[in-house]
């Protein structure tokens, strides 16, 4: 603030000597008024004084020629503050102030102040000019407010009462490309909020409206435009009022101070209390947590002209007392801002998301509050950009509504925490884990951006959620994470191959890069558990309404019935087809070692006729080579290869060559050993497949519940289409989309999709809705 006093400068002001005395011994001429020092210093004395911490940022302005200082106690007529600060008419020397005639008469006029030594200002006509101006000045300002209203913002229950930019635009009466900053004011309840806006902005007008009854006067939050600052004011509810829905309403005051640029918390209490730095230290912790990201997000989602900064606003507090001195009255060495930040720190909280946080302090001896610091404090942070610019009333609407569109949705009074002004839960989604009870920790309605729910803690194995899922251990040592499901049959299997594999060897694990990776039936005994070989486990969360991981895909049965269909239309392709193709796969599966596979004989090896799809594949016990019937009629015990001593087929050159022993080792007869074990079993279950066809005569409806994968609708429970709404009848059938498991109308689920994450990897029934969700189902 201070310069070098140029000469001319010298000698504007002959009367006006230094009233601080600190370097020149008031010898010097005055250069300088400083308010808050309330004197009239000289070059040196304003340099040395303002060169302290504490003294920094006092607010001085330069003499003018004929300057008359502002009477310092000054109030009007009737003990109001004027419009206008009374000029000073003498300076008393012992109490070292600025008096007006009529406040030297109401404070010196009796008792010892009568007799202190005062100095005379002359009024010049200089200084009644300036005066005039001034006051024309402050007239116009006065003025330009006199049409100012306010209106509902935000009502109590979170909801927006303004319909869009143009409708926010037009209530705050402001033009569209005006650039402004917010001022918005939090205390408790009663404490005069309203009323330190109307006097702070408003010259005293009630454009906030304010009560003298006990009930709180301002419900929801109100938004005002100051055209002198340029400003949107905001005003807030009172803290800990008597209210409904406390959570909602006090989350909504963190949406206004996000938005905000520069808050002002209101004190009327004589000495600061702990709410006040609760109050701040958990509005900055969730800024940082809930609120930064968010404004991050609302920058690229909204294509806003203006990032919007993710540093909080400025804070200060307006502290009011009547009995007590002032925050650091008692402590001249220490500024005010320096014991706030003790006792943050006393108390645990740690403001680091506001830019700043200044002290405003008054004292009030008699009624009413002076006003004019605080008003400076506000002028002076408005005027920095550094962490806030002032941006289009639009940008400022978008950001409320984007955090009002984030942060919405009722909050179970179960959820309130006590402990803490803005608790997780008035910010986070509500979901809860069904099998460990753990919360989700993203933010409320992050469902609505794809965002898939996720928790802090690791889940616990549940049985009745069977929470369990697999990855394929070999991607994940080569630095990939795919997830595996049990299922029935592989996808490169046809329907009715992959059936027979399933009840002959038992669910299969296929990796979309492995291919199939385990079978749970592959050997007789000896199978291993796939988490000891292929797979790695891992627990996951089950949370209401999705259904996640879902491995349980055990849909045989329906499969079956599907296929029963299937053999109903065509009895005669069921006895052929699937017949033949399964009793040639269930050969090869059980075959000896040494046994040529029925893939690879193509015609007989004796005669060398082809073999027809029709055609019986016979293998010679002795040999292990495919022939046609009629050159493998024989029979003679075969006990080398493990068969005993009961007659079994062999090919015409092995029966004539009976009487001659084949070579065969004894780790080759160890290892047939178990594979004949199997191949006799086999045979007698190929004789059972034509059984199937009898499953026919069987009523569908007698067996389909029986059959029913766990995530179908039970169809006592499908009443209506799941998407047309249409009441089923006799003439109405009902069929479950093989997907999401709902009941549909056969006209909203006729078509046909793969849906591997079920177990169905060729196409079946899916309804119209899933159909339409892009990728694999």
């Amino acid at each position: 603030m201070s310069a070098q006093t140029s000469p001319a400068e010298k000698g504007l002001n002959p009367g006006l000597m230094c009233q601080e005395s600190y370097a020149c011994s008031g010898t010097d001429e005055a250069v300088f008024e400083c308010d808050e020092c309330c004197s009239l210093q000289c070059l040196r004395c304003e340099e040395e004084l303002h060169r302290q911490e504490r003294l920094r940022n006092h607010e001085r302005i330069r003499l003018r020629p004929g300057h008359i200082p502002y009477c310092d106690p000054c109030k009007g007529p009737n003990g109001h503050l004027p419009s206008v600060r009374q000029r000073a008419a003498v300076r008393c020397q012992t109490c070292k102030i600025n008096l007006c005639l009529e406040c030297q008469k109401r404070t010196h006029s009796g008792g010892s102040k009568r007799r202190h030594p005062v100095t005379v200002y002359h009024v010049t006509k200089v200084q009644e000019l300036l005066e005039e101006e001034e006051m024309d000045e402050e007239t116009k300002r006065k003025k330009m407010t006199e049409k100012v209203v306010s209106f509902l913002l935000v009502d109590e229950n979170e909801e927006i009462q303004v319909t869009n930019e143009e409708d926010f635009i037009r209530k705050l009466d402001c033009k569209p490309d005006q650039h402004l900053k917010v001022v918005s004011i939090f205390g408790n309840t009663g404490d005069g909020k309203s009323h330190t806006l109307n006097h702070t902005f408003f010259y005293g007008r009630e454009v906030f409206k304010t009560s003298p009854a006990q009930e709180s006067c301002t419900v929801g939050v109100w938004a005002a435009y100051d055209p002198v600052h340029k400003v949107a004011v905001i005003d807030t509810e009172g803290l800990l009022g008597a209210t409904v829905n406390l959570s909602q309403r006090t989350r909504l005051l963190l949406k206004v101070l996000a938005i905000s640029d520069l808050v002002i918390y209101r004190t009327h209490a004589d000495r600061l209390h702990n709410d006040l730095f609760k109050f701040l230290g958990d509005a900055s912790e969730a800024y940082l947590k809930h609120f930064t990201k968010e404004l991050k997000a609302t920058t690229a989602r909204c294509g806003l002209d203006v990032p919007l900064s993710t540093l909080g606003p400025a804070v200060i507090i307006f502290h009011e007392t009547v009995h007590t001195q002032l925050l650091g009255s008692d402590h001249p060495s220490e500024v005010p801002e320096k014991l706030i930040q003790d006792r943050f720190r006393k108390l645990g909280r740690f403001p680091e998301a506001f830019s700043s946080i200044h002290y405003k302090g008054t004292r009030t001896y008699n009624p009413p509050t002076d006003f004019s610091g605080l008003r400076r404090a506000l002028e002076q942070q408005l005027e920095n950009n550094t962490t806030r610019s002032p941006r289009h009333p639009g940008v400022i609407f978008k950001a409320l509504k984007a955090l009002s569109d984030r942060f919405s949705g009722e909050i179970p009074d179960d959820q309130m925490a006590h402990s803490s002004f803005f608790p997780d839960e008035y910010f986070t989604c509500s979901s809860l884990c069904l099998s460990c009870g753990a919360g989700c920790k993203n933010s409320m309605n992050h469902g609505k951006e794809g965002v898939p729910h996720e928790a802090k803690s690791r889940c616990s194995y549940s049985h009745q959620y069977d929470n369990r899922v697999y990855t394929c251990k070999a991607c994940y040592e080569r630095g990939k994470e795919v997830s595996v499901v049990p299922k029935t049959s592989a996808s490169t299997d046809s329907p009715w191959m992959g059936l027979a594999k399933y009840a002959w060897s038992g669910y299969v694990i296929e990796c979309p890069n492995c291919g199939v990776v385990y079978r749970s039936r592959q050997y007789w005994f000896g199978n291993q558990d796939p988490v000891d070989t292929v797979v790695r486990t891992e627990i996951v969360h089950v949370w209401p309404g999705t259904d996640g991981f879902l491995k349980d895909n055990n849909n045989a049965a329906q499969r079956l019935l599907d296929g029963m269909n299937f053999m109903a239309q065509s009895v005669s392709e069921l006895s052929l087809g699937p017949t033949k193709a399964v009793t040639s796969w269930l050969t090869d599966q059980i075959a000896p070692a040494y046994w040529k596979p029925n893939s690879q004989i193509l015609s007989c090896s004796k005669c060398a006729t082809s073999f027809k799809d029709n055609d019986t594949k016979h293998h010679c016990r002795a040999c292990g080579e495919g022939f046609c019937d009629g050159c493998s009629s024989k029979t003679r015990p075969v006990p080398e290869r493990g068969w005993g001593p009961a007659p079994v087929r062999v090919c015409d050159n092995c029966y004539e060559a009976r009487n001659f022993q084949l070579d065969v080792t004894e780790a080759q007869a160890d290892d047939e050993g178990g594979t004949l074990i199997a191949r006799k079993v086999g045979e007698a279950v190929q004789n059972t497949l034509g059984a199937v066809v009898t499953a026919i005569d069987i009523p569908l409806g007698l067996v389909k519940d029986a059959a029913r994968p766990a995530y179908w609708v039970p169809d006592h429970e499908i009443l209506h289409c799941h998407n047309c709404r249409k009441e089923f009848s006799i003439k109405l059938s009902k069929h479950h989309c093989r997907a999401c498991g709902q009941g549909f109308c056969d006209e909203c689920s006729h078509d046909r999709r793969a849906v591997p994450s079920r177990g169905w990897d060729h196409p079946v029934r899916v309804c119209f809705n899933c159909n339409k969700k892009p990728g694999d189902l």
